[in-house]
């Protein structure tokens, strides 16, 4: 079984045609288990209940944005270290640093290729 097969992926987003863009591609690396969250509280109670290898996550969110969340899985104990790549469009650059700051992992720019997803994936998780 490759490595892929044996990911499960948190992709967390407020418009469902991203998700399921996301859900696509992350399908396509061969990704076993992609589970879903329409905003950063939900990704929350998500994580509480299940391990995932990484989470995918919007930037722009209604109640809980992706820099809440990612601050959020930073200051808890059992999170702290979770794989975290933040999904981001071109003009938010400021928002980006500030993700950095919160020790994101690393960050895609809408729009994306399935190629640029897996490197960046790639980057945080190792060969796929």
């Amino acid at each position: 079984m490759s490595k892929a097969a044996q990911l499960q992926v948190l992709v967390v987003d407020d418009m469902r045609a991203m998700r399921e863009l996301v859900r696509s591609s992350l399908v396509q690396l061969g990704v076993g288990r992609v589970i879903e969250a329409e905003d950063g509280q939900q990704a929350l109670a998500k994580l509480a209940n299940l391990k995932v290898h990484l989470v995918i996550s919007d930037l722009n969110m209604p109640r809980m944005d992706g820099l809440g969340l990612l601050k959020a899985v930073r200051e808890s104990p059992y999170l702290a270290d979770q794989a975290f790549i933040m999904l981001t469009s071109r003009g938010d650059g400021d928002l980006v640093r500030q993700a950095i700051d919160l020790k994101v992992n690393n960050y895609l720019m809408k729009p994306f290729s399935i190629d640029t997803l897996k490197r960046k994936i790639e980057a945080v998780l190792g060969p796929l």
